[in-house]
């Protein structure tokens, strides 16, 4: 009986793509609360509501565990009290990033929390994945390679990786493809040629003291968000800080929906004076700000100067940039036109030998090629053109925008 059933459900009937926690039909949003009976949150334009009885086509993972069931009459500013952000702007960005987080497609942007030892990043992680997709294990460590990553991505709604120390050039790449969304291909197990793609597209947080957003692909993804330190006498045990949170969390879930709702109803209005690399997300938070009580270009402030510390942090993390940057300025100032080799000893000469040695410093002059590649975006956003051209010899001409 049941391969006659399984056989039935594989051959009759039409084909539905599966939700995991979210999914979306009909002009309106679902969230799968996560409960036995497979209630759902239904949001449309006009509100939102508790669905019991429905056929939406809900997949879970062993790992998924329930959300909070919304309750009316809270606000997202209870949520406050529970985030110890060192500005307004990173408050902004946690609820965005919530907001990102719950609707039913990408890209979304990767959240990362940065603060000293002490000052709460893995219970603020943990309190963010409570109302987005709560999990057996809320954070785990940065995963070893992509198929790791993967294995996380495909079990669940959201990526949340804890005490990350550093995020190496492939894996930043590979986180990403998967906020942004993208496939990833593997050969099938016992098999020497058959190949396995798996298409990924998942909100991300992660936490560390350093620096995580070096990488200039994964920095224009980026939202950050700095803690400031707790002192002891305004610590609180974590047992009553969650136990109060437990209580706070479905009343704010609830506000979160509502606000998801205006913006839903605001979105086929809403247009953006330029568009980022994350314009779908940038265009769902300026939908949804006056439902915050923002005025409309509010965010899109405190998120450009998000990207102007990102863009900062990207840029001096970067040796080549930096060298560059300082040809062009003190020796170069109406630019700088050659070869990738000759350009190579131009920056030779401005590294200490520590760095030359490094790996982070390119050896060859075609190692050289591939850096900058990386690092014209950053170029340009600091007023340097980089123009690459092939007339017998491969040239680079590097100047500042106004020369």
């Amino acid at each position: 009986m049941l391969r006659f059933l399984e056989g039935r459900a594989i051959n009759d009937g039409p084909e539905r793509k599966p939700w995991l926690r979210v999914g979306e039909g009909g002009g309106k949003w679902y969230i799968d609360v996560g409960d036995p009976k497979w209630r759902v949150v239904e949001i449309s334009a006009v509100g939102w509501e508790i669905r019991e009885r429905h056929d939406l086509p809900l997949v879970r993972s062993r790992s998924m565990q329930s959300l909070p069931m919304p309750q009316r009459g809270g606000y997202v500013d209870d949520m406050r009290r529970f985030v110890n952000v060192r500005d307004e702007d990173s408050f902004k960005a946690v609820v965005a990033w919530q907001l990102a987080a719950l609707r039913p497609s990408g890209p979304y942007p990767v959240l990362l929390i940065q603060g000293e030892q002490g000052s709460g990043k893995s219970v603020l992680s943990r309190l963010l994945r409570s109302i987005v997709d709560p999990n057996l294990a809320p954070i785990r460590t940065a995963p070893k390679d992509e198929e790791d990553l993967l294995i996380a991505a495909k079990n669940g709604h959201l990526v949340a990786l804890d005490n990350v120390s550093r995020i190496d050039p492939m894996m930043a790449d590979a986180l990403c493809r998967v906020a942004t969304g993208g496939g990833f291909s593997t050969r099938v197990k016992y098999t020497n040629d058959e190949e396995h793609v798996v298409w990924a597209c998942n909100p991300i947080l992660a936490n560390g003291i350093p620096s995580l957003a070096d990488r200039p692909d994964l920095a224009s993804r980026a939202l950050i968000v700095h803690l400031t330190a707790i002192p002891d006498e305004a610590r609180q045990p974590e047992d009553e800080y969650l136990d109060d949170w437990s209580r706070t969390a479905p009343f704010v879930f609830g506000a979160l929906c509502g606000v998801l709702s205006a913006a839903l109803a605001r979105l086929p209005t809403v247009k953006l004076a330029r568009a980022s690399r994350m314009a779908d997300f940038e265009k769902l938070i300026v939908a949804a700000s006056p439902e915050l009580g923002w005025e409309l270009d509010e965010f899109s402030a405190a998120y450009s100067a998000i990207r102007r510390d990102l863009d900062e942090a990207a840029f001096e993390a970067d040796p080549v940039a930096m060298a560059i940057d300082g040809l062009i300025a003190e020796e170069y100032p109406r630019g700088w036109s050659g070869t990738a080799t000759r350009l190579l000893d131009l920056l030779m000469q401005r590294v200490p030998d520590g760095m030359k040695r490094s790996r982070a410093w390119p050896q060859t002059a075609q190692g050289l090629g591939n850096r900058i590649e990386r690092a014209t975006p950053l170029l340009r956003r600091r007023g340097i053109t980089v123009e690459r051209r092939h007339s017998g010899e491969r040239m680079i001409t590097i100047a500042p925008v106004d020369s």
